[in-house]
């Protein structure tokens, strides 16, 4: 069995970060077997060297190695690109074609973003996991296949389990091994090895001196957060490279290269949603309506309590509560005295007498007579207007309203026009 060290000089491994290490180790454990593995991490963390170490010391050496992006491939043609399909099975398919399964028999193929697969494909690569068996697109044949899978991804998976984005069935097949990689920020000791690594990449690529950091600058570099891990970190050696003309680097320099550096302040990464978010319109909307409710049942309780016994100060004290919540822009406001309580409650007298169960609603039913003989006259105004434009013409008018010739005529039979 081949050391850690021996591993990271073959594939370039730049580092010597316990979490690092361990992670390593456990791919070199794993590799004999045919166990599923999954590796997780953030994007930009150099989880594509996992399954290349896997291949790489598996008895599947010699065949096929093949990595998939599933995150890059349509959801319509996935299926297709990894069980293959028959002829004639959708549109554009004018021959039968293996997919990357039928291909990487024997071999190992690397599931790049699995988190990004879509449910149907997800019940597809179960099957795979469970019996080696699939199906192409098209076909009611069952074909065999025996290939080892690797799986990668940056997602949360437990979050996306609990919004059913994700079967809970296939991750615990996919994770029987679960290798974490750890972010950048994480391995303060090897960022300034990495970043000298790619500067002498670079610098032999494009034919050039190599940059160095002065120690201000290494001391911003280990400080800053790499938010895109080793991916930004190999982008701004290459900028700097190509761009500085002058080798060494100031701290200045530097900070030209780091987006936001101007705050160090911690940010608060992968908090838990509240249940008091809202993440649509409609969630919005039903709040707002369910407070405006809470609000007119209070109004309600508060005119009943007024109605029945008065506006007096014993109501006033037992209604204390409410009053400031209904006529208080903030809970911490008070009254300064009974005084400024009887402002607000000023009612007209003849309301504040106990009316009859008969009239007990007669103001509602006024406001909505009114707006309703108003909405009526105002429509009979119009499809006249409109009918004397255009001489009668029931068509012509119809669609000036916007409304159905029939329902024109209706209308006409309603108001006797």
């Amino acid at each position: 069995m081949e050391s850690v060290h021996a591993i990271k000089q073959r594939f370039g491994i730049i580092g010597d970060d316990p979490k690092l290490n361990r992670a390593i180790e456990k791919a070199i454990q794993v590799a004999p077997t045919d166990i599923s593995v999954l590796v997780t991490g953030e994007s930009g963390v150099g989880k594509e060297s996992i399954p290349r170490i896997i291949h790489s010391l598996s008895h599947r050496k010699h065949n096929k190695y093949i990595a998939v992006n599933c995150g890059a491939i349509p959801e319509g043609t996935i299926d297709s690109e990894l069980f293959g399909h028959e002829k004639g099975a959708f549109t554009g398919a004018t021959s039968t074609r293996s997919g990357y399964f039928e291909e990487a028999d024997g071999g190992t193929i690397f599931l790049d973003e699995v988190g990004e697969l879509p449910l149907p494909t997800q019940v597809r690569l179960l099957r795979v996991l469970e019996n080696g068996e699939f199906l192409k697109v098209g076909s009611s044949k069952t074909q065999k296949t025996d290939v080892r899978i690797v799986a990668a991804t940056n997602v949360k998976m437990f979050d996306a389990i609990k919004q059913e984005r994700f079967r809970e069935d296939l991750y615990y097949r996919l994770s029987t091994v679960d290798i974490n990689l750890p972010p950048l920020r994480d391995r303060k000791e090897d960022i300034h090895l990495l970043f000298r690594k790619f500067a002498s990449d670079f610098a032999n690529k494009y034919k050039m001196p190599t940059i160095r950091l002065e120690d201000d600058a290494v001391n911003a570099l280990l400080k800053y957060r790499w938010s895109g891990n080793i991916r930004q970190l190999r982008n701004v050696a290459e900028q700097i490279s190509v761009l500085e003309q002058n080798r060494s680097i100031t701290l200045e320099k530097l900070r030209h290269y780091l987006p936001d550096t101007g705050s160090n302040l911690p940010a608060v990464v992968g908090a838990k949603k509240s249940e008091s978010d809202f993440s649509s319109e409609r969630e919005i909307l039903y709040k707002v309506l369910f407070d405006m409710k809470s609000d007119l049942n209070d109004l309600k309780k508060l005119t009943l309590e007024l109605m029945e016994k008065g506006n007096n100060a014993s109501v006033q004290e037992e209604n204390k509560s409410l009053i400031k919540k209904i006529y208080s822009e903030d809970e911490t406001d008070a009254y300064e005295s009974a005084e400024d309580i009887t402002e607000v409650l000023q009612l007209p007298q003849e309301s504040v007498a106990k009316p009859s169960l008969a009239d007990k609603y007669h103001f509602a039913e006024d406001v909505e007579e009114e707006e309703t003989l108003s909405l009526q006259e105002k429509e009979l105004e119009l499809i006249e207007k409109s009918l004397e434009r255009h001489s009668g013409k029931r068509k012509a008018a119809a669609k000036e309203l916007g409304i159905s010739e029939r329902t024109l005529y209706r209308k006409i039979k309603q108001y006797d026009l």
